[in-house]
């Protein structure tokens, strides 16, 4: 049984109108959206890592279909990367050191900007 969270923006004071999954395993973190075909607009996958770093908290699009926002956050939800993230390109790196990465659909780019605070309950 999948358990959703939901996602908020406490610099903007709003809740982000998503539903996200968590991923903590490494399998998880691994497949991330490889191999689904779409997802859902208000559907999003919080891929959580072991620690902080850049290299580490990179994702890639192999075998990902469509394009999605990638939003790296470090250990106390604030936002240090965002980016689009477009399908079967390699590698994408966040600019500084992140532990966790919120993959969701493009339309989130215009409501995280770096410096937000993200929360998810």
């Amino acid at each position: 049984m999948t358990t959703w969270l939901s996602a908020w923006n406490d610099a903007r004071g709003e809740k982000l109108g998503l539903r996200v999954r968590e991923c903590r395993s490494f399998l998880c973190r691994s497949r991330g959206l490889t191999f689904r075909r779409r997802l859902a607009p208000d559907e999003a996958l919080l891929l959580i890592g072991q620690r902080q770093s850049r290299l580490e908290a990179a994702i890639h699009m192999l075998f990902v279909f469509f394009p999605i926002a990638a939003v790296w956050l470090d250990r106390e939800g604030q936002v240090v990367d965002v980016r689009l993230a477009r399908p079967f390109r390699p590698v994408y790196i966040p600019r500084r050191p992140a532990r966790d990465v919120l993959e969701g659909p493009p339309e989130l780019l215009e409501t995280v900007a770096v410096g937000d605070r993200l929360r998810f309950e």
